[in-house]
């Protein structure tokens, strides 16, 4: 069973404009997520998704001199994009994942994609009961499924966040859902805003020298000794993107 990586990125971010471009420790922060995503052992491949907009073409090029595969559709329609890549490389499993989360953790996606395999699920995250920090999000469903609700959507935000489709209908779909051994949902690791990425960039500058396989513990370890540094659901709320939306059924 192929499970491939789809990394969705855009330049056009409305509070944070080519944030995934930003630098940390002299590379792009896309790159330095890349550098982590290829830590998950549990993952055969990796797609950057990102748009046909000439803005995103910087996007399209780093997806070129790193060795990623790249797919190209719509600005809005994130769904598609995802269908293409499902054509394109054909996966049995697709690993979703947002290019806002450059602290994203190998191990955190590891043991969503374990979970998943272990229960037969057609979708797994840590995201349906939050309690992993915002900015370790993974979810993986079926390769197949993704191509059903792709082919019978047609509301605008199931085409925009790509697996609200699918959770929005357990009566179709077996759910899963990885949760942590404690509640760190609280704090905010993703990078939205001008703060959260200082917050990031604060981080790296601290761990990745002496270690650039840093992963959550170190993290967690920094935030005790600089608590100054923390960042939480007071500063931006979870998910803002999602407010307001009928979600469905969000526990397995």
């Amino acid at each position: 069973m192929t499970t491939l990586a789809v990394l969705q990125a855009r330049m056009s971010s409305t509070r944070l404009p080519g944030k995934a471009m930003l630098p940390l420790m002299g590379e792009p922060m896309l790159v330095r997520q890349l550098e982590r995503i290829r830590r998950a052992d549990r993952i055969d491949g990796i797609v950057i998704a990102t748009s046909t907009d000439p803005r995103d073409d910087v996007i399209a090029e780093l997806a070129r001199t790193q060795g990623t595969g790249l797919v190209r559709g719509p600005q809005d329609d994130v769904l598609q994009r995802f269908v293409l890549a499902v054509e394109e490389f054909a996966p049995d499993v697709v690993v979703r994942l947002t290019a806002d989360c450059p602290l994203a953790s190998p191990a955190v996606i590891d043991a969503v994609i374990e979970q998943f395999g272990s229960v037969e699920a057609d979708y797994c995250s840590n995201t349906l009961t939050p309690t992993f920090p915002d900015g370790l999000d993974a979810e993986v469903v079926r390769a197949h499924v993704l191509l059903d609700v792709a082919a019978v959507s047609t509301d605008p935000a199931e085409r925009e966040h790509v697996t609200l489709g699918v959770y929005r209908r357990p009566d179709r779909y077996r759910l899963a859902s990885h949760t942590g051994p404690r509640d760190l949902s609280s704090l905010r690791w993703t990078v939205d805003t001008r703060p959260d990425y200082e917050f990031v960039k604060a981080v790296y500058e601290e761990l990745f020298p002496a270690d650039p396989s840093f992963d959550v513990d170190a993290i967690l370890e920094l935030l005790e000794r600089r608590p100054e540094l923390n960042r939480t659901t007071a500063d931006e709320a979870r998910n803002a993107a999602l407010a307001g939306l009928d979600t469905g059924a969000m526990h397995a």
